[in-house]
């Protein structure tokens, strides 16, 4: 090509599958609150490493992981007792949708993309996340309660993608976490990580944004194989 580069040719994505808390509405730190309150409530001085370690990671998984820590409930205990403060804390101060996430939500349903969320928190909070959106905002809807394995497993992503009848590898996941990039590539889904609470610097996202605000339909053409 005489020397000079040649941009890829690039394509619409047959969908768009939205990781929730981080990426669409900012309540990771709900979730690190509510499992530090339950750590120290059976652990004495808690654990003051805990924030963002669970960040991306399915709730049963964090669970386990505030076991390891000293907790003596069950893996459902557990679970339920989270999700209820961060149901309490939501209910309490409200949701705070991080930037440009509804904006490009709305562009993306009035072009006709399909669109799917995947996230780990139960139906119970997801619920509450998608009634304060427009009405059909989301084709399909991926819980962590629906799902064998959780992020980083690819599964949730092979879900959504089948859910929508498209192929994963057309399609681009938007995440604010390592784990969930993690799980979106391990389904064969481009990735773009808009980073919330955990750095992204380094990770294996095909983009990295610093905001969703002023993107659009355009920003997320795929290069053609």
């Amino acid at each position: 090509m005489n020397g000079s580069e040649v941009s890829p040719e690039r394509r619409t994505p047959a969908a768009v599958l939205w990781d929730m808390d981080g990426t669409i509405v900012d309540t990771e730190e709900y979730w690190t609150q509510a499992a530090e309150e339950i750590v120290r409530a059976w652990v004495p001085g808690g654990h003051p490493r805990l924030a963002n370690t669970l960040v991306g990671m399915s709730l049963p998984d964090g669970a386990a992981a505030l076991q390891r820590l000293g907790v003596p409930l069950s893996i459902d205990e557990i679970v339920q007792a989270q999700l209820q403060l961060v149901i309490e804390k939501v209910t309490r101060h409200g949701l705070v949708w991080r930037p440009g996430a509804r904006e490009l939500l709305a562009e993306l349903n009035s072009a006709g993309t399909p669109l799917a969320l995947v996230t780990m928190s139960f139906q119970a909070f997801t619920e509450l996340v998608v009634a304060a959106l427009p009405e059909n905002t989301f084709a399909a809807l991926v819980s962590g309660d629906l799902v064998e394995h959780g992020k980083p497993h690819a599964e949730p992503y092979l879900v959504a993608a089948r859910m929508l009848g498209v192929e994963p590898g057309d399609c681009v996941a938007i995440e604010d976490s390592p784990i969930g990039l993690e799980s979106a590539r391990a389904a064969g889904v481009s990735t773009i990580g808009v980073a919330c609470y955990v750095n992204l610097d380094g990770s294996d996202a095909d983009a990295l944004w610093s905001t969703l605000l002023g993107r659009g339909l355009e920003d997320l053409r795929l290069p053609l194989e």
